[in-house]
């Protein structure tokens, strides 16, 4: 009941401490990130604008954001533990902070929660995609294909997983998703669904076990980032097709390559053959200064004779040049 009554107060404080020009940023659907660094200097990127220096934060109020969102997600963060990492209490935007000594000074980053849907046809319209990039990736959540979202931070990969997800409830309405993320950021309308978070005892590789008798026709991860990559992998392989994950990586073919590398944290050894198996199609989308676009996709067939057996939909140079131009 304490933490209860106290939850309203924690909420007011940390707004008072963020400012009214970040409270609103927050509520801005064009707004991507917030960033404070240790100089005290804040900048915010929006759709569409890039990154923009929007004036300054003391240390006094940064420390104060920081253990505020600690106190709420019932943490500690000090000079022994100088680093939070949770759900903003406010809007469940994704919240990184750290202190001295990590740090000169108090810094912190929200990642803003994704508030609207973004459709493949408006990724087409947009010029973030090809129409017959848009078309691959339809035809492989038709056909319950596998398919790893691979792109560097702040290049929209959970972005563009939202709109896969959508396509899998249009297409498969029926189908029953298993979704796992560290942080609530996937959106999903299915009407069978259910969403599974790690905590700080609970780890992906846990939850993709406990997934296994949850019965999903398909299975979806916000990201692999560690050795429960292998996990994911045997689940696709052993009757759960048509999953979606995305992972840090900032080409299609490298991903193949950070899989090996995620695998092998659980095996001690690149599972090439598992991966073969395993993953259908990656999509590569990348942030450039025109803006996000989906560099390549490319079909993995298997791995044989010491290669991957892959067919690559990579941008033409005219395609190229229209996007640069």
């Amino acid at each position: 009941m304490t933490q209860l009554r106290s939850h309203p107060r924690l909420i007011r404080k940390l707004q008072e401490a963020l400012g009214d020009q970040l409270c609103v940023a927050l509520d801005d659907r064009n707004v991507v990130e917030i960033m404070l660094n240790p100089d005290g200097k804040l900048f915010i990127e929006r759709l569409g604008h890039g990154v923009a220096p929007v004036g300054e934060m003391s240390s006094a109020a940064a420390e104060m954001v920081i253990g505020t969102v600690a106190h709420a997600l019932q943490s500690q963060v000090d000079t022994d533990q100088p680093i939070i990492s949770g759900e903003l209490p406010i809007g469940g935007h994704r919240f990184e902070g750290l202190l001295p000594p990590v740090v000169a000074k108090p810094a912190f980053t929200i990642r803003r929660r994704a508030s609207r849907l973004i459709p493949l046809d408006d990724y087409v319209r947009s010029g973030v995609m090809t129409e017959a990039q848009a078309a691959t990736i339809r035809s492989a959540i038709g056909s319950r294909l596998n398919i790893i979202i691979s792109g560097g931070t702040g290049s929209g990969k959970t972005t563009l997983a939202n709109a896969l997800i959508d396509e899998i409830v249009k297409s498969a309405p029926e189908d029953r998703l298993v979704i796992l993320e560290d942080t609530a950021e996937i959106q999903c309308t299915a009407e069978n669904a259910v969403l599974l978070h790690t905590t700080e005892v609970i780890d992906m590789a846990r939850l993709l076990k406990s997934t296994m008798r949850l019965r999903p026709d398909r299975i979806v991860v916000g990201e692999v980032r560690d050795g429960a990559a292998l996990t994911l992998l045997k689940a696709w392989n052993t009757g759960h097709p048509g999953g979606v994950a995305t992972i840090h990586s900032n080409t299609a073919t490298s991903a193949l390559r950070r899989l090996e590398q995620l695998t092998a944290e659980a095996s001690q050894q690149p599972m090439h053959e598992v991966i073969g198996e395993a993953v259908d199609l990656i999509v590569s989308i990348e942030r450039t200064p025109r803006g996000r676009r989906v560099r390549d996709i490319i079909q993995v067939e298997r791995f044989a004779n010491g290669q991957y057996e892959i067919e690559s939909d990579q941008l033409t140079e005219e395609q190229e040049a229209r996007h640069v131009a």
